[in-house]
């Protein structure tokens, strides 16, 4: 006697969550909803917002590459938030904010953002050979 069941494969097939086509049909957020921006986007707006807040005040610093590192790259007794390196020959003047190292140190996203621009204005201020307050006079204040 014939069984109507075919035999099982040996291997488990994948499972499909989408039966019958009442699955998701797209992502869950549109592109300009801020859910849908990961951590390190939204850092970099943070450092961008504060880049174009003091190049008003310092036009030289649109001659600077701002860049955005999760962590930097060499082991120290203590963990920088920022480094500027001044321009060589062929490259031009630099300022790195570390992601990680500020995110641990922040709880919210508006903490985040004043130590951003602490981080910034620092640097900014050691490239420059001035003070921080000189760069950003409400440095310190907020």
């Amino acid at each position: 006697m014939d069984s109507p069941v075919p035999p099982r494969p040996s291997e488990p097939r994948p499972r499909h969550r989408d039966r019958h086509g009442r699955g998701m049909r797209g992502p869950v957020a549109p592109p300009q909803v801020p859910l849908s921006a990961s951590r390190a986007d939204t850092f970099r707006d943070l450092v961008q917002d504060s880049v174009e807040r003091l190049e008003r005040r310092w036009p030289q610093l649109a001659e600077v590459d701002f860049m955005v590192l999760d962590v930097p790259v060499a082991a120290e007794d203590s963990v920088p938030l920022g480094s500027a390196l001044s321009a060589a020959k062929g490259r031009p003047a630099q300022i790195v904010v570390y992601r990680r190292p500020v995110e641990i140190r922040t709880k919210g996203r508006d903490e985040r953002a004043l130590l951003v621009h602490e981080v910034v204005v620092e640097q900014v201020a050691e490239l420059l050979g001035l003070s921080p307050e000189s760069v950003d006079p409400r440095y310190g204040q907020d």
